[in-house]
């Protein structure tokens, strides 16, 4: 064996094979035999081999990593506090070492953040974008789209477009909230929305609506919020100062049922005794509120990581359609509701 850092060489050497065949299965070619792939792999790990990833990069095309691009959250600070991005990278991640592709975190809050993240997947820079966005007008999906970059969303685009995406049936996580408090005899049910430009807070009202409407009840009282704890407390004193006898709340996520819960309880009422609260999302001030909430759970990394699977696979096999998964949600019953 030669002196130094081991080789393509003698990998063959060992293996009994061609160097091309080395490079092959170093490189993820498809095509070749499986016991052929395993000699090779056993003489890489005799040899110590290392593939050059600079050298692999230049035939394959391929940097082996992905930009994870937060799209008009409002700047980094949102970002890192929100329990809902932390979820979304933490599947990203862990789906990705797997792989050996690295992500690379862009925030994309403004119009020249946009503009730079098109421009450093049009050079090559990233294989490709998991890209996600918090508003249905966001124009970076289409731009992705229009430069040929591969990008995977996470949730549907706010306009269709030929692009692949991973969401759930949140019109189902509405509908299942609605049931719950409606059989636990509740009569004077509120809800608090996300922000209404964003197609999964419409998805989540317009799925409790449909089935309060069903159980009888023609009208919901709604108060608008933003997905932070901020507007989850401001959107109940507007509900509690305008029906007072309210005795359910839907939040449509986690930290806003929070922040409603200790609203109420400010206003000097029991949770879920005298209002029963149910939030979304199953993230972690669910668990840190007091009562932990009742929430409908979104399986935010597995969907995450299935968004990673997509664009790797769109990767490998450059030109298929467009693909879309959708996740189911889970009603997860605690002591608040």
């Amino acid at each position: 064996m030669s002196k130094g850092a081991p080789t393509l060489e003698d990998v063959a050497r060992v293996a009994g094979v061609s160097r091309a065949t080395v490079s092959r299965v170093v490189n993820g070619t498809r095509n070749v035999d499986p016991e052929l792939q395993e000699t090779v792999r056993s003489a890489i790990e005799q040899t110590g081999y290392t593939p050059n990833r600079v050298a692999r990069s230049l035939v394959t095309r391929r940097t082996g990593t992905v930009a994870l691009v937060i799209s008009g959250a409002g700047g980094g600070s949102d970002v890192f506090t929100d329990p809902f991005f932390g979820r979304v990278t933490a599947g990203v991640v862990d789906f990705l070492r797997a792989q050996r592709v690295h992500p690379v975190l862009m925030l994309a809050d403004s119009d020249h953040a946009r503009t730079e993240v098109v421009e450093f997947l049009r050079q090559g820079s990233a294989d490709g974008a998991l890209l996600v966005t918090t508003h249905s007008a966001d124009p970076l999906p289409a731009r992705l789209v229009e430069a040929g970059v591969p990008a995977v969303l996470y949730a549907r685009p706010g306009r269709p477009m030929p692009v692949s995406y991973v969401d759930m049936d949140h019109r189902a996580g509405g509908r299942m909230a609605a049931d719950h408090l409606v059989a636990a005899g509740r009569t004077n049910i509120a809800t608090i929305s996300g922000p209404l430009d964003v197609p999964a807070s419409q998805d989540r009202l317009a799925g409790f609506r449909d089935a309060m409407a069903r159980h009888g009840f023609p009208y919901v009282p709604t108060a608008e919020g933003g997905f932070t704890a901020e507007s989850g407390g401001a959107a109940m004193e507007r509900l509690l100062a305008e029906y007072p006898d309210v005795d359910a709340v839907f939040a449509a996520n986690d930290l806003m049922a929070q922040a409603a819960v200790y609203l109420l309880q400010a206003h000097g009422l029991r949770i879920p005794d005298d209002v029963a609260v149910i939030g979304f999302d199953d993230s972690s001030p669910a668990l840190a509120c007091r009562p932990q909430l009742t929430t409908v759970r979104q399986p935010v990394e597995d969907m995450a990581a299935a968004m990673a699977y997509l664009l790797l696979e769109s990767l490998e096999k450059p030109g298929q359609r467009p693909k879309s998964v959708i996740f189911e949600p889970e009603l997860v019953v605690r002591a608040s509701a």
